[in-house]
């Protein structure tokens, strides 16, 4: 069996859902060395997270942040913790309810995604910053 780590960090992104695919597969090239196997990718992060749905139409990205922004507000007057602003419970929050960390099949040296699937950073704040991921493939 062979394993392959390795942490990459993104560049800072607007709040909402943004493809970020591409840019896993371009800086993590030993998904390419593994036949059967997994690659799993977690965030380290408590106000970000990963999830995995349609990558052709953007309008689904927008729905997606619309839908979340309803469901959790900023700016409620029940949060307690608001040190680092409005915006900060109500991203811990969605955080959770998504996840940190998500698992992909590899087969023949590449994702088993779906025609129509795509990896997702869903950045929860106003001014999140870079995030790091931790990238770990295995399989044989």
């Amino acid at each position: 069996m062979k394993f392959y780590q390795k942490e990459i960090q993104l560049e800072p992104f607007n709040r909402g859902f943004h493809l970020i695919t591409r840019i896993i597969l371009n800086q993590f090239e030993e998904i390419g060395n593994i036949e059967v196997g997994q690659l799993q990718v977690f965030i380290k992060h408590t106000s970000a997270s990963l999830t995995i749905n349609e990558n052709a139409d953007s309008s689904v990205r927008t729905d997606f942040e619309n839908y979340f922004n309803r469901i959790v507000p900023d700016n409620n007057d029940y949060f307690t913790h608001t040190l680092e602003g409005t915006d900060d419970m109500p991203a811990h929050i969605k955080a959770s309810v998504l996840s940190s960390s998500i698992q992909i099949p590899i087969t023949n040296g590449k994702l088993n995604l779906g025609t129509w699937q795509g990896i997702f950073l869903c950045e929860h704040r106003n001014y999140g910053g870079s995030r790091r991921l931790v990238l770990t493939a295995f399989g044989i």
